[in-house]
């Protein structure tokens, strides 16, 4: 019989969340237990309050604005008074045609397949935690850390646009403007980060550590 793992928890100690100083938890007064880190002053929780309904009602918001930012053009090419507009899938194909295979790649993964990938993964934790399942928790807080460190690299089609618009401005010649999909886009990206930082990874293992008390 494996001898039971002790945790902070279980020892009586919180970590800070914002110096992450380990701190004795207070004794429960009334039910609540409430104290403050000695090194900054912030309220100490054992886990993030309402996480999981946090997280779901940021996931649900950025899956809403994920459709405008892939429906609605963005960007809009005005070049001798022809105008063109390109979602980002648009513009994805247009690089595949002209042979730019590794740009079109580069674009497909930041732009589309990432922030999606993001919130099926947010999705399944979510529900692995309102489940209480015991399956594979390394293997889960390995994919959460992977999902939060990633998460910003989706900025890259907004970084892109930004340029453009910045580099090509030839009056009446040539003119590059985003368009409605670029701030819906990075709201997505945005409202993701922020998912996943209100997401607490350390729910996954209060199951498997209540299976061995």
């Amino acid at each position: 019989m494996k001898k039971p793992i002790l945790t902070a928890r279980k020892a009586g100690l919180i970590a800070c969340s914002v110096c992450h100083l380990l701190c004795p938890a207070a004794p429960r007064e009334h039910g609540v237990r409430a104290s403050k880190c000695p090194r900054c002053g912030a309220t100490l929780h054992s886990r993030k309050p309402d996480s999981i309904a946090r997280t779901w009602a940021l996931v649900i918001a950025a899956c809403i604005f994920y459709i405008p930012a892939n429906v609605l053009p963005m960007t809009t090419v005005t070049s001798l008074g022809m105008v063109q507009s390109d979602t980002i899938m648009s513009g994805v194909i247009y690089f595949v045609q002209s042979g730019s295979w590794p740009i079109a790649l580069i674009i497909f993964i930041a732009s589309i397949f990432v922030p999606l990938l993001k919130l099926f993964i947010l999705c399944y934790l979510l529900i692995s935690v309102q489940r209480k399942s015991h399956f594979r928790p390394k293997d889960r807080t390995r994919l959460y850390l992977i999902t939060e460190a990633v998460g910003r690299w989706s900025m890259l089609d907004i970084f892109v646009v930004t340029i453009l618009v910045a580099l090509v401005n030839l009056g009446a010649l040539a003119t590059i403007q985003a368009g409605p999909a670029a701030l819906h886009f990075a709201a997505v990206v945005v409202i993701t980060m922020i998912a996943a930082m209100s997401f607490d990874p350390r729910l996954i293992w209060d199951a498997k550590e209540k299976m061995h008390e």
